[in-house]
Order: C-alpha cells, then sequence, then structure tokens
C-alpha cells in the first residue's frame, strides 16, 4: 500500500527573520539614523520629535521619544561606535538571556536610561533643555548586566591593548566618559549612562539571586 505523505509549504521568513535580534536591532538603528538625519535635514521633523528633552517630557510632550531617541546619534562616529560595541556585547547577552528576554531588557534599559536623564535634570538644571540621542543607555544597561553574570571576563576597553575584567571595565567606561565631558566640555549623557548601568546592575542581582545555579555556571564559563 502506498504511504500518504502530506507536503506543507515552507513559510517565508521575513527579511528580519534571518537574522537575531541583535543583529536587527543594530540594522534598525541605522535604517532609523539615516530616515531620522534626512527628515530632520529637510525640517519635516523637528529634533524635538525625535531626541529627548527633558523640559519636554516634563510638559507632558513628544512622549514618545523615550523609544525614539535610542535609535537616533548624534552623527556618524556615534552610531558607529555604538553599533560596533552592540556588536560584540549584545550578541554576548542575547545568548545568556535568549532573543526575547534580551529584546525587552535591552528596550527596557533603554528606556529607563531616558527616565534617568529626565528625572536627573532636577539636580543638574543644564541637562533640562538639553537633547539626548542614542543607544547608549541601553549599551550600558548590558553591560551592567554583564558586571554582576560575568564579573571576571576579559574585554577590551576603546584602544587600550590589554584585557580588563568586566568588573573593572564597566564602572570604569562611565567615570572615564563623565572625566572626558567635564574636562573637555563635550555633551556626553552621563546620567543616561548611569541610569542603564544601574539597570542592568539591578536586573543582573535579580537573575542571580532567582538563578543561582545557572548565573553561577555562566560566571565560571567566561572566567
Amino acid at each position: 500500500m502506498a504511504g500518504v505523505y502530506q507536503v506543507y509549504p515552507k513559510q517565508r521568513r521575513s527579511f528580519f527573520g534571518n537574522f537575531s535580534v541583535n543583529t536587527n536591532l543594530i540594522l534598525i538603528t541605522v535604517l532609523a539614523f539615516i530616515l531620522f538625519f534626512i527628515l530632520i535635514s529637510y525640517k519635516i521633523l523637528s529634533i524635538d520629535s525625535v531626541a529627548i528633552k527633558p523640559s519636554n517630557i516634563l510638559q507632558g510632550k513628544y512622549l514618545w521619544t523615550f523609544l525614539t531617541s535610542m535609535f537616533m546619534h548624534g552623527g556618524f562616529w556615534h552610531l558607529f561606535m555604538n553599533m560596533l560595541s552592540l556588536l560584540f556585547i549584545g550578541g554576548l547577552v542575547e545568548k545568556i538571556l535568549g532573543a526575547k528576554r534580551y529584546l525587552l531588557f535591552y528596550l527596557g534599559a533603554g528606556l529607563l536610561a531616558g527616565l534617568f536623564f529626565v528625572l536627573s535634570s532636577f539636580i543638574f538644571p543644564s541637562d533640562f533643555n538639553a537633547y539626548a540621542v542614542g543607544a547608549s543607555g541601553a549599551l550600558f544597561g548590558l553591560v551592567g548586566l554583564l558586571v554582576l553574570l560575568t564579573p571576571n571576563l576579559p574585554v577590551y576597553v576603546m584602544f587600550i591593548p590589554i584585557p580588563i575584567k568586566m568588573k573593572y571595565a564597566g564602572p570604569g567606561i562611565l567615570i572615564v566618559l563623565w572625566l572626558i565631558s567635564l574636562g573637555a566640555n563635550i555633551g556626553i549623557g552621563n546620567t543616561a549612562h548611569l541610569g542603564g548601568l544601574v539597570a542592568g546592575l539591578v536586573y543582573g542581582f535579580y537573575l542571580r539571586t532567582t538563578y543561582k545555579n545557572k548565573t553561577r555556571v555562566i560566571s565560571r564559563h567566561f572566567s
């Protein structure tokens, strides 16, 4: 007797469905930067409608900029450095957390970093009318998480040819950027970076206390 076989057509995957969540975040961020840059250049959009500005948020205006600011950057090199960092750091965190949890954490860390920036304007009045853009807040969230989950992971920071343990590199980068912004009077969203780092540390602490055995294995594996 001849067998009966059912053949199901292969589902077509979208363009973004062929890549990891981290790769998709990089692609979307690059495309969003190009789009926002063009629209702002031709005055179709204003910078207020894309970047976080504490005075706007506290008046209940442009609340969506908590999200859009994560995908806009201050220029090509700002974008390049952030996406290069995300390529390596985000790829590792996605493998540890899994795709869905990684995406939620990345977006959550970025949103909390933006909120921290807005609230800190009460302490630093100079930030009240300042704009903040970039994925750095979310990136520091990833760094904060790795500080607790993989504290002894050796990493290379910027142009330093010597590997530094993550537990020192994470806070060290934050301090160096803060000193650079103060010394050179460069507008760097230090409070947003700090907010992202705190978000990562909090989530890392939660995972370490909730999944003690799993996080212990991860820490040993990347030591």
